[in-house]
């Protein structure tokens, strides 16, 4: 686009955990998308164990996609230890993967990273102990930074953060409390609230969660995990107007 529009409309989706028989699953859904969205937002877990094959079929959806795509890893995505190969087959099919860089695209500014675990507000964990424990702090801690770095590049009026983990505890609300410090953490949160130009904030990972919930600085955060949006509109996608 020559000219920076007014507002854009943004498809978001995340979870799509293709697998090595997913051939096609995807490819009518990313056309559907193309014809009404102009920029398409993945959350992560894009893959289901991070193997060739599963990133070469959504690869090979996503060509079906015309407009721009970006997106960030999941958990998933890196199970089989090589996410850059993940990167290379997607990058390979047009798509940006957000890490530590950031990209502006008809006038929106969008950063985003994996992010990681570590709980949030008050039950937020400490880096206190053993070394175990003072380095999941300290993953969480980086992921917090590369977002906050990315986010601060962009000179953008307009911004979005993308991630895999949830910033905010509201929407992981459904999934078992147990379970909560490992679906995201508020460090992520804090990165978002330095900056005034950021509309919204987009993850998936907790499939059980809730659609909304907001920053301390009330910017809104949206769980796009396509079950939770399949159950909250019944279709595995959502558009925005950033």
């Amino acid at each position: 686009m020559s000219e920076k529009p007014e507002r854009i409309v943004l498809a978001a989706t995340g979870d799509l955990h293709v697998n090595d028989a997913d051939a096609n699953r995807y490819r009518d859904l990313f056309a559907e998308i193309s014809e009404k969205a102009d920029v398409l937002a993945l959350t992560g877990d894009l893959t289901n164990f991070g193997r060739t094959r599963e990133a070469e079929n959504l690869a090979e959806d996503l060509r079906h996609c015309t407009i721009p795509v970006v997106a960030v890893l999941g958990n998933h995505d890196y199970e089989c230890g090589q996410p850059e190969e993940v990167v290379r087959i997607l990058q390979g099919a047009g798509v940006t993967v957000l890490d530590e860089q950031a990209v502006e695209i008809a006038g929106v500014g969008f950063a985003g990273v994996k992010g990681f675990v570590g709980g949030f507000d008050r039950a937020e964990l400490g880096a206190f102990g053993e070394k175990a424990i003072k380095d999941i702090v300290d993953e969480s801690l980086g992921e917090a930074r590369k977002l906050e770095n990315a986010l601060r590049t962009l000179r953008t009026d307009r911004a979005v953060a993308l991630l895999h983990y949830s910033p905010v505890a509201a929407t992981v609300e459904g999934e078992p409390k147990e379970i909560w410090p490992f679906l995201g953490s508020s460090r992520l949160a804090d990165a978002v609230d330095r900056f005034d130009n950021v509309r919204l904030v987009l993850h998936g990972h907790a499939h059980r969660g809730s659609y909304e919930g907001r920053t301390r600085r009330g910017i809104p955060v949206y769980n796009v995990a396509q079950f939770v949006l399949t159950e909250q509109f019944g279709k595995p996608y959502v558009l925005y107007e950033v």
